[in-house]
């Protein structure tokens, strides 16, 4: 396979009696109030009051959904059992998968592929791209796969990859933002002078999904999936130093990034919606998963990477990792605007379902505020 290096009630009522207020007292009129009508009285006001307290215990429910979905309409939760068997053919429909030759990014590549999806694997090396070609053709055989050559870091490179990708693809029917770097020892910046995580992680995902835009718009059903980590708990988006120049710490900037992409996702979804792009636009996060992520970032040396061997056997697979993010790119059921991820315990792993959404991500104004910034300091502009 070839590669390309180019890169309301009445208010007159008094309670409990339904008399209209007054000076009227019973013990002075000599006309008793009639007890039976009294209590009938009571009883339809309690009823009444009983009926609108559950719709308003109803209403506040939903809008707890609501936000904990991080949508403007309360989501469903997905088929806690489903895995990449479930997926509807995919044949005849094209995915990009950003980070593809390894990981969850491989996992991905594979089951659309299995699927019968052509499938565009873009990463930074060449040879891996190969070798991850080879390992998906010869379990998949008749796999419609290939790959580009990307840096996300460098916008330049991810501007190429979308005019080649527009030359050569009549439509986009699925973008996986799925490549990440976590949490390197030392502080990097990019090609164009972005500190290295934020630029990696999510910058270079902005400016790709708004290059691809016009093509993901000639398909009749596009989604868009970004990943996230359950990292964004931890999480906030500095405005005032979002480049880390300040200070670095490897953890809480790779959270920065990370939830930079969870609010994203959610922006987008509402710009698609109130811009009439015909894009979902969903999020997705692996748990916890053996992958390459911590051996690449902070090194097995390192204090987490000691941590995270121990702990390997009770982790997510790769493949199971996949999961949320499988469902999100491929589930008729799955919902713009939702967010995917493994629900046991601290959503490091387990079944599916709608992952927890922290407060910082449901927030619309930082939201539309990042958006505008990351317009500003790429020199992009969604249509």
């Amino acid at each position: 396979m070839k590669i390309n290096m180019m890169n309301k009630s009445h208010p007159h009522l008094t309670p409990f009696t339904g008399h209209r207020s007054g000076n009227r007292h019973s013990s002075d009129s000599g006309n008793d109030e009639n007890p039976t009508l009294a209590y009938r009285s009571f009883k339809v006001m309690r009823t009444n009051f009983s009926a609108r307290l559950k719709r308003l215990v109803a209403f506040g429910l939903t809008l707890l959904f609501t936000v904990m979905a991080g949508s403007a309409f309360a989501q469903e939760q997905p088929k806690a059992d489903w895995n990449a068997l479930d997926m509807p053919s995919q044949a005849g429909r094209t995915f990009v998968v950003t980070g593809g030759t390894s990981g969850m990014g491989y996992e991905d590549a594979k089951a659309l592929a299995a699927a019968g999806a052509q499938v565009v694997i873009v990463a930074r090396n060449p040879q891996r791209g190969q070798e991850a070609i080879d390992r998906i053709e010869q379990e998949v055989p008749g796999a419609q796969v290939r790959f580009e050559a990307v840096d996300l870091a460098d916008l330049s490179s991810v501007r190429a990859l979308a005019q080649r990708l527009g030359s050569t693809l009549p439509r986009l029917d699925g973008l996986i933002n799925n490549a990440a770097i976590m949490a390197p020892p030392e502080r990097g910046t990019s090609a164009d002078g972005f500190e290295m995580q934020f630029a990696t992680n999510y910058l270079g995902h902005f400016v790709l999904t708004a290059e691809l835009l016009p093509l993901l718009r000639e398909s009749d059903a596009p989604r868009v999936v970004t990943l996230s980590s359950i990292a964004v708990h931890r999480g906030g988006i500095n405005f005032d130093d979002l480049q880390s120049t300040q200070g670095y710490d490897p953890m809480v900037v790779y959270a920065q990034s990370k939830l930079a992409c969870l609010m994203f996702a959610f922006e987008l979804q509402r710009r698609s919606e109130a811009e009439g792009w015909g894009i979902q636009s969903m999020a997705a996060h692996p748990g916890v998963a053996v992958t390459e992520l911590v051996a690449r970032g902070p090194g097995l040396d390192s204090e987490q990477g000691r941590q995270w061997s121990s702990n390997r056997e009770h982790l997510q697979t790769a493949a199971q990792g996949a999961v949320p993010t499988l469902y999100a790119a491929t589930a008729p059921e799955a919902q713009g605007g939702a967010y995917y991820g493994p629900t046991g315990e601290q959503e490091i792993r387990g079944p599916l379902g709608l992952a927890s959404v922290p407060a910082a991500a449901s927030d619309s104004a930082a939201a539309a505020r990042l958006w505008t910034i990351s317009e500003e300091i790429t020199g992009t502009r969604f249509p």
